[in-house]
């Protein structure tokens, strides 16, 4: 059963990331369309997931929130903080495959967007995306979220490099979507 309901949104839920999540996080992390999108092309074992959970997920300096849809993992959304000049974030997230294209990534997105402007002062949120995902490229933009600019062959992902392209958003520039 995943952690305490954290925020809830139109199609998905935001929940703790707890230790027993762990064997579906791996599980999941380890599928080719998870690992490609997050450009992490080597496996990850049960002791990796748990030193992610010690490192990122129990960070003070970030947000790792699991998506949770009909009482169900499907990914996970964070947000990790910048406090330093302008307070900003970097957004980043993934959906497990087989929950693609139901808008959960959108919701889960957004809420954390939202969460970053409105309850965390944040000034701007970015994300980086890699070339080749349209996907991700077209929910960033749909949110708002403008495209800023292009690390050129910047990361080898499936025996090629790859451009990372860089996503912003300003506070002012926010309108949450509806149900957020």
């Amino acid at each position: 059963m995943p952690g305490p309901t954290f925020i809830d949104g139109a199609q998905v839920t935001l929940r703790t990331i707890e230790e027993e999540d762990l064997p579906v996080l791996q599980r999941y992390v380890n599928d080719p369309e998870v690992w490609r999108g997050i450009g992490r092309s080597d496996p990850v074992n049960a002791e990796q997931e748990r030193e992610f959970f010690e490192d990122v997920v129990c960070d003070d300096g970030s947000v790792q929130l699991l998506v949770c849809a009909e009482g169900e993992a499907v990914g996970t959304v964070g947000l990790d903080l910048d406090q330093r000049a302008v307070q900003s974030g970097e957004l980043g997230y993934w959906i497990a495959p087989e929950h693609h294209n139901q808008g959960y990534g959108s919701d889960a997105a957004a809420l954390l967007t939202e969460y970053g402007f409105s309850q965390r002062g944040c000034h701007r949120i970015e994300a980086r995306v890699f070339e080749f995902n349209d996907a991700s490229q077209a929910l960033l933009e749909s949110l708002g979220f403008r495209e800023e600019g292009r690390r050129r062959e910047a990361t080898f992902i499936d025996g090629e490099y790859q451009d990372i392209l860089r996503y912003g958003v300003l506070a002012e520039e926010w309108e949450a979507p509806d149900g957020v």
